[in-house]
């Protein structure tokens, strides 16, 4: 059995059929999570916004022209109702607060493995570059889809994404200093 595509469950759902918008939650439900959290931390937050999204997405069904593909809509609507929630809430992680406050003391860094620290290095990103980062270094899209997902000129993608690069690069490179 052939799933149906996007235009289908889309015309499904604006004529009223639940079963046609689950489907398309279930398909960009994984999508949609994988741009939040990086953004938001794998938090109630995180799945509050996610949930958003979707509500968004069906109360604005009849507004969703096709001008894009239906799964950068979605980004989009995720990645900004994220940085409203990080604009809305300055979120203070106990684990990221307490190495904050930490820092500087002998054996922190040592105590965190790499993967941690970095995901410290990611979490310290000023809203603008953890976006750009996310979209292009672990979403993987293209730096033109990027841009055109956060509505913003190509020039200060890449310029906020060489930023972002510069400092995570700048704070592994403390981490892997012997």
């Amino acid at each position: 059995m052939v799933e149906p595509d996007d235009t289908e469950l889309l015309e499904r759902s604006r004529g009223g059929d639940m079963a046609a918008f689950k489907l398309l939650v279930q398909r960009y439900e994984g999508p949609v999570a994988g741009v939040i959290k990086p953004i938001l931390g794998n938090t109630p937050e995180a799945e509050d916004v996610g949930q958003e999204v979707f509500i968004r997405f069906y109360d604005s069904l009849n507004k969703f022209r096709g001008d894009s593909k239906l799964s950068t809509y979605l980004i989009r609507i995720a990645i900004n109702l994220s940085l409203n929630e990080l604009k809305r809430k300055k979120r203070t992680n106990s684990h990221y607060a307490t190495l904050e406050a930490a820092e500087g003391v002998k054996g922190v860094d040592e105590m965190m493995d790499l993967k941690e620290h970095l995901d410290y290095a990611f979490e310290r990103l000023e809203p603008e570059f953890k976006a750009v980062a996310t979209l292009r270094l672990i979403e993987g899209y293209s730096t033109e889809e990027t841009a055109g997902i956060l509505e913003i000129p190509l020039g200060t993608a890449l310029s906020r994404l060489a930023r972002a690069q510069q400092k995570l690069r700048i704070s592994l490179s403390k981490k892997l200093k012997p």
